[in-house]
């Protein structure tokens, strides 16, 4: 199937590994040029260096957690790129860990700033080129935690949550533009974040990783009835439909790519 990507550009941030990584990939197979943008100047260019065999990709590194730099971000990829048709916000983290009264409020504003703020900071820089252009599309990362909070990652679950809420809001006040926003809601992703917390868990219950998966599943996972870790590959793709000329229609939704993991439909 032909997206009509052909020729866009998009950009992705928190691209030098995992979901972001293989959504720049998939759109540079669909002829998409793309600007990868990270914090890690060498890890961003050992992935653009992986991603130029697919075509062409540019890599910016930026801390989005700064605004001058966000800004700074637009300005650049502007002038050496052009003005981007695709927003793909994947950068993130799972951030402190605990129960509510082991929190503090320095570990929310943490985790609120690199998982909703970043996302907010790139929609309010990049959007208003879409609205001069009349055609734009922003996907934003979310979680199954969005709807189905863990009660040891709250301040996880409330940023997810809280993309839901925006893209639906910015859904409505752009649609009129011909920009449409949407969320993809991944679950137990085999990412690097992933990584380290099964890492984390083998290393607790003295087991291997493939074990330390398995009862993950089995104990933290039970409605999740493919029993597995997705692929970055499988949520790139959902977020390349998106973002395409077949997904004119879908707008203020999220896509689940959770392996049955969320327990109701809505």
């Amino acid at each position: 199937m032909d997206l009509g990507l052909k020729g866009r550009l998009a950009l992705v941030t928190g691209g030098d590994s995992g979901i972001g990584f293989r959504t720049a990939q998939r759109l540079l197979q669909e002829g998409a040029r793309v600007a990868l943008s990270d914090m890690e100047p060498d890890a961003l260019d050992a992935a653009v260096e992986t991603l130029r065999k697919s075509g062409d990709v540019r890599g910016f590194p930026a801390d989005l957690t700064d605004s001058t730099q966000v800004d700074a971000l637009q300005q650049t990829v502007s002038t050496e790129m052009g003005d981007p048709d695709i927003v793909v916000s994947a950068a993130g983290i799972t951030g402190p860990t605990g129960f509510f009264h082991d929190l503090n409020e320095e570990d929310w504003r943490k985790v609120l700033d690199v998982n909703f703020l970043t996302a907010l900071r790139v929609a309010q820089a990049f959007i208003p080129a879409m609205r001069r252009k009349k055609w734009g599309r922003v996907v934003f990362i979310a979680s199954e935690d969005a709807v189905q909070p863990y009660i040891d990652e709250l301040p996880y679950c409330a940023s997810k949550a809280a993309l839901l809420s925006l893209s639906k809001g910015l859904s409505s006040t752009y649609g009129p533009d011909g920009i449409t926003v949407n969320c993809v809601s991944p679950a137990f992703i085999e990412t690097p974040m992933t990584d380290a917390m099964m890492e984390k868990r083998a290393k607790r219950d003295g087991v291997d990783i493939d074990t330390a998966v398995r009862t993950f599943i089995e104990k933290e996972r039970p409605m999740m009835t493919v029993k597995r870790r997705g692929r970055p590959e499988e949520v790139a793709d959902a977020i390349a439909w998106l973002v395409s000329e077949t997904a004119t229609f879908t707008t203020g939704t999220v896509l689940r790519v959770d392996g049955g993991s969320v327990g109701t439909m809505v």
